[in-house]
């Protein structure tokens, strides 16, 4: 399969800027995979297409401010046999941190993402607020860096302080105040994403109740959204293609809610992957690689509420392997029509 064969084309004005008002006050284009057709739908019509025995599966991973803006402050830690004397090492400039994943269990060392990055090596330092320091420790095959924090201090509480939210590059504004309460789910519990698994922002408490009200159940997983959800594929050839490993879980408790249910009505692609690699594994936590594109047998998934998402990546891949890749590029040209609102902020989509 070639990549070039997941491609559409999207109006840049159809890219939502900011979220609604109303978070449960989305359009949601409703796909129905045996007959092959249709509706435009409110997502507030969600509730009509469960049924007593269906288990709605969410992510409540939580996003947490990882974008950090500061400048070169210098090299400091490379021998001085490898030091360039030609080179200043009173290194100055802006510097834009996306951090990725903690990699140390006091979380002062990270994978993350450095922009300039080719300027950027190791033993280099960076000052973020004037106070808090970072020292660029190693590279990796993707262009990564491995940073470690040079405090003591509680390094989540600083990232509160001096963060800002992680909002995609296709929002073209800077993040707000607002949005540290908008660019993350009503149910998010568990810190450690970068990115926010995007079908869940349309929930609002009153929905959850009425999609209960409807006899379905709910069951939380988490799986913490990084590269292996964001990172384009760098393959033309789609089964060439890999992806970075994230991080997952499930209660035993959410884990049999699951068991016992007739169907699993799976809310984002993030919640499809946890579901799909806890049954290939028959474990409830680990690391998952799992890239899922047409062809692959879905064994727990039973339905998807997903946004739309961008061309040639692995979330529109996972969207083709559970509808159909001339399905869903059908009803994504209708979308396109219909002038729906796409990516982040943007509607949604339910497939039966």
């Amino acid at each position: 399969m070639q990549l070039s064969d997941f491609d559409y084309h999207l109006p840049q004005n159809l890219i939502a800027q900011e979220p609604l008002a109303d978070r449960a006050a989305s359009r949601m284009l409703v796909l129905h995979r045996g007959e092959r057709r249709w509706e435009d739908r409110s997502f507030r019509d969600l509730p009509e297409f469960l049924q007593p025995g269906d288990c709605l599966v969410l992510n409540d991973s939580k996003v947490f401010p990882c974008r950090l803006f500061g400048h070169r402050a210098g090299v400091h830690s490379l021998p001085v046999g490898k030091r360039n004397p030609k080179r200043r090492e009173n290194l100055s400039g802006s510097v834009e941190v996306f951090l990725l994943r903690p990699v140390s269990p006091d979380a002062r060392q990270w994978e993350a993402l450095v922009r300039p990055g080719r300027k950027m090596r190791t033993g280099e330092r960076v000052k973020f607020d004037g106070v808090l320091e970072a020292e660029i420790t190693a590279r990796g095959e993707f262009g990564e860096r491995t940073l470690r924090f040079l405090t003591e201090a509680d390094v989540y509480q600083s990232l509160e302080r001096i963060g800002h939210v992680p909002l995609p590059p296709y929002i073209k504004r800077p993040d707000s105040p607002a949005d540290r309460e908008r660019y993350q789910t009503v149910f998010a519990r568990e810190k450690g994403s970068v990115a926010a698994p995007t079908a869940g922002l349309h929930f609002t408490p009153e929905m959850l109740e009425r999609c209960q009200a409807s006899g379905a159940n709910i069951a939380y997983v988490t799986l913490h959204v990084g590269l292996g959800t964001f990172q384009p594929i760098h393959s033309e050839q789609v089964e060439q293609a890999h992806l970075h490993p994230e991080t997952y879980s499930i209660t035993p408790e959410n884990a049999a809610k699951m068991d016992a249910a007739r169907r699993l009505v799976a809310v984002g692609t993030t919640s499809v992957r946890t579901i799909e690699t806890a049954h290939q594994s028959r474990s409830l936590r680990g690391q998952t690689e799992l890239f899922i594109y047409p062809g692959f047998p879905f064994a727990r998934t039973g339905a998807l509420l997903t946004n739309f998402h961008l061309p040639r990546t692995s979330l529109l891949l996972l969207v083709c392997a559970f509808a159909g890749t001339e399905f869903v590029l059908a009803a994504y040209r209708h979308a396109v029509e219909q002038r729906y609102r796409f990516y982040s902020y943007g509607d949604c989509m339910l497939i039966l």
